[in-house]
């Protein structure tokens, strides 16, 4: 039993010399190609440096490809994502389709429609804790506006208090210069009237149907 651990050790130094030996003639070889790719390196600096224009040029040319290839790939980007935003916005044409939303596809949608008539770094933000912001944007006319998006049905209106929530945190809070309420229902008279006397954009199911087929206003505008 004694001697097992012997013959591991006498093969496991077997091994070492071999591997020893091997790496002794394999050694030459390793040299001859450190030596090819150092003569290469030399040979290609040594081009470079009679060549500094023809490099210089070539350089400038990828340069320029590259640009080109770059911006010819955004543009593409933003086409498709352009062909994606008008086939959403196609189906919005109607009343319908707001009417059968769930009160985060609401809020998408209106985000799309801002998109779709100008509006850049449109983000929909809301959710818990989104102090009266569901979606916000900057308008065409470089004005930061918020909009609330009530996904209402037709029996339940758009009270004093959503709105007062709105005109407390749109400016002070979320660093908006505008503001709109929008729904898929009506404002209550007290409501519609508080919209009026601090400048609220309000918008109702009506204009929200004339938002969304192009022949109403924006809530910006």
């Amino acid at each position: 039993m004694a001697r097992r651990p012997v013959r591991r050790r006498r093969s496991t130094a077997v091994r070492l010399v071999r591997l020893i030996r091997r790496a002794r003639r394999n050694a030459p070889l390793a040299g001859a190609a450190a030596l090819v790719v150092l003569v290469v390196a030399l040979l290609v600096v040594q081009w470079m440096a009679r060549h500094l224009l023809l490099v210089a040029a070539l350089l400038v040319v990828a340069a320029v490809v590259g640009a080109a290839v770059g911006a010819a790939v955004l543009r593409s980007r933003r086409r498709a994502d352009r062909r994606e935003l008008d086939a959403r916005t196609a189906q919005l044409r109607h009343i319908g389709p707001f009417l059968a939303m769930t009160p985060k596809a609401f809020e998408h949608a209106l985000a799309d429609l801002c998109r779709r008539d100008g509006c850049t770094k449109v983000k929909v933000v809301g959710g818990a804790g989104d102090l009266a912001a569901d979606v916000l944007a900057v308008t065409p006319t470089g004005q930061r506006i918020l909009i609330q998006a009530k996904r209402y049905g037709p029996r339940t209106f758009v009270g004093s208090d959503d709105v007062q929530k709105v005109n407390g945190t749109y400016r002070d809070v979320h660093r908006c210069d505008l503001a709109a309420v929008v729904t898929t229902s009506s404002f209550t008279k007290p409501a519609a009237a508080f919209c009026s006397q601090v400048g609220i954009r309000a918008v109702d199911q009506r204009a929200l149907a004339l938002w969304a087929d192009g022949r109403g206003r924006p809530p910006w505008a």
